[in-house]
């Protein structure tokens, strides 16, 4: 009897464990995939965004937040990444213009590639709720 136990106990384990690291490796391969697709955009709209006006930055900014505020509308995720991008590539332009801001444009050029289409689901559907 107490083997038994020792087989269940072991065999739950071992499906929690090979379970969880298919998890893992999913969410890994979700992240090798956003940051290939950002790399991608990086590169499409490095040169377009380099040369957008305060203005135009500025439309391109809260377009951005309309949409991803709006509760009717779901943003793809090459939409949301497109977004995400350029606003990030024009930290580059800022910096290029204050270099005594580098360092913050830097950051900002981070905190924009470090931007999650999971997050931004999860928070649309937390919305719903």
């Amino acid at each position: 009897m107490n083997m038994r136990k020792i087989i269940l106990i072991f065999s739950l384990l071992l499906y929690f464990n090979i379970s969880f690291g298919t998890l893992i490796a999913q969410e890994k391969k979700t992240v090798i995939n956003d940051d290939l697709l950002k790399d991608s955009l990086y590169a499409v709209n490095k040169v377009k965004v380099l040369n957008y006006s305060l203005k135009q930055f500025d439309q391109l900014f809260f377009e951005f937040f309309d949409k991803k505020s709006d509760s009717q509308l779901v943003l793809t995720k090459s939409e949301f990444y497109n977004y995400t991008v350029q606003i990030a590539v024009f930290s580059d332009r800022l910096a290029a213009l204050y270099p005594e801001q580098k360092q913050i444009a830097a950051e900002n050029k981070k905190k924009w590639f470090a931007e999650s289409y999971q997050d931004y689901l999860l928070s649309k559907a937390s919305a719903k709720k």
